[in-house]
């Protein structure tokens, strides 16, 4: 079973996700905010623009290619990882909270089911749509 259905099977309550981030987790946070702004797209625009004519100091075109290619790709993959860490827990919360509101919704066809008998049948449709465990398999 893959940690997709784990968490489908058996889903987190948004009262129950821990709201503690790491050392990592706040790092990676203030990061993918910084890096939302306009104003960081402009800085690496004057970057590149500052960057482009620094091969006459240099001299040599080799060096000057080697240099931007290993600096913007390592700075490339470090962005990469802290910006993942960022969208995966935004997409766990985001989970999170349409497993809550699957779950409210199931329990209120569950009520409203005397009074509308199809409601059942849409109410076991939606648990096994989304994963949710049936109120008669606790």
């Amino acid at each position: 079973m893959s940690a997709t259905e784990t968490t489908h099977r058996n889903p987190r309550m948004p009262s129950a996700v821990s709201g503690r981030l790491s050392i990592f987790d706040r790092f990676a946070t203030r990061v993918g905010g910084l890096t939302a702004h306009a104003w960081f797209f402009a800085f690496c625009v004057v970057l590149v623009l500052v960057w482009a004519p620094s091969f006459l100091v240099l001299g040599n075109i080799d060096t000057w290619q080697l240099i931007i290619n290993t600096a913007t790709t390592i700075i490339t993959f470090l962005l990469v990882a802290l910006l993942q860490n960022t969208q995966k827990r935004s997409d766990d919360a985001v989970q999170h909270k349409l497993n809550a509101i699957a779950d409210a919704l199931a329990d209120l066809m569950e009520q409203l089911a005397d009074q509308r008998p199809e409601l059942t049948k849409d109410r076991k449709e939606l648990q096994q749509a989304v994963g949710l465990e049936t109120k008669e398999g606790v």
